[in-house]
């Protein structure tokens, strides 16, 4: 997917390299700084999300990878979309190494230079990160008859999605929107959830009906929903080059890719403005979904051990095979160099494309 990533990136095309190996002296080092001390990890998302869950599910295992380990407490700190979180660490948190937040990657306020937001990514110290597989999944009596197929969103008269708030900062509700503008499904957003998992009880409701979501979220949260006949997966969202070759899940069955869908319902595959700044949205969401991030400055001995940790956690035996017994499969890892290259990305985003997305979702 890499390769694919890279041909559809247009103006901001770079090429991913390798993580960056870090040098042992200064983690050894901070086998004594990190002993009997304790690391406060910050979601800035409610308690029971996808973000809060994952931050959870990896924060078990940091510990026994950070040299010294400390103690590892996670605490939510939702507010703005995640961004209260981000400004917190920015502007109050010390850069002692026992303060880090750990999110989903939250980069369109950045891109659309989000007031609310009052920090940008490269001025923290990356130190890794996952990507995930985004998916659409909606309520089987959203239509009249039933959806008995994913093709049969279309039947839809006005299908409600929800989202954590409209407009930039909610990458989740951002993608439900689009997919259904991409697909021409009548809809309309309800704002204002605090997080996935409030977004799921509306779902559960019936007070919602179209909601985006990670793949493991779906297949731990929702998996019941689905199997009761509740629920109905639509579409999982993979990047698209340029020549319209994308590269299709082998561990998703459950639903058809995103282009597929659209083909189906179409007969021709996805074109134009809206679809080209949706096909980016996509990669950067695809790409990095969950980082950990520390405030700049972060003394060198906590930062190297931090990384080391990270690294160490996306290999361990004991978080694989939870993850794929869980999820069915393991997120790849987002080296440093990768993360610091996305961060740069951000800056060389198509105009167009950001444009397109600003009149599509009502940004000023």
């Amino acid at each position: 997917m890499k390769a694919i990533a890279a041909s559809i990136v247009g103006p901001m095309t770079f090429i991913v390299v390798a993580a960056l190996s870090h040098t042992t002296d200064a983690a050894a080092q901070s086998s004594e700084y990190y002993a009997g001390k304790t690391l406060r990890v910050i979601v800035g998302l409610e308690v029971g999300g996808s973000a809060d869950v994952f931050t959870r599910e990896f924060t078990a295992h940091l510990r026994k990878n950070i040299p010294g380990n400390p103690t590892v407490v996670v605490q939510n700190m939702p507010g703005a979309g995640t961004y209260a979180a981000l400004n917190f660490l920015a502007e109050r948190a010390a850069p002692d190494g026992l303060t880090i937040v750990y999110n989903n990657y939250a980069w369109l306020g950045q891109a659309f230079g989000s007031s609310a937001l009052r920090m940008r990514y490269n001025q923290f110290e990356f130190l890794g990160g996952f990507g995930d597989t985004r998916v659409n999944y909606m309520r089987t009596d959203a239509v009249a008859g039933g959806v008995k197929k994913p093709a049969d969103i279309m039947k839809a008269e006005n299908l409600i999605a929800g989202s954590n708030s409209v407009g930039a900062g909610d990458s989740s509700g951002t993608l439900a929107e689009l997919s259904l503008k991409v697909l021409g499904v009548k809809h309309k957003m309800i704002g204002g959830y605090r997080g996935g998992a409030d977004i799921y009880l509306a779902l559960q409701r019936g007070e919602v009906q179209f909601h985006n979501t990670g793949i493991g979220t779906f297949r731990r949260r929702s998996g019941p929903f689905v199997k009761s006949g509740e629920g109905i997966g639509v579409s999982y969202l993979v990047p698209v080059g340029a020549n319209g070759e994308f590269e299709r899940s082998k561990a998703i069955t459950e639903m058809p890719a995103f282009p597929d869908l659209y083909r189906e319902i179409h007969g021709r595959p996805p074109f134009g403005p809206l679809w080209d700044a949706f096909n980016w949205f996509t990669w950067q969401t695809s790409e990095m979904y969950y980082l950990g991030l520390a405030p700049r400055g972060t003394r060198p001995d906590a930062l190297a051990a931090l990384r080391q940790g990270f690294e160490h956690t996306s290999t361990d035996a004991d978080f694989t095979k939870e993850m794929v017994s869980k999820y069915g499969f393991s997120m790849p890892y987002v080296g440093i160099a990768q993360g610091q290259a996305i961060f740069r990305s951000l800056t060389e985003a198509s105009p167009a494309w950001l444009g397109t997305l600003r009149s599509e979702m009502g940004v000023q």
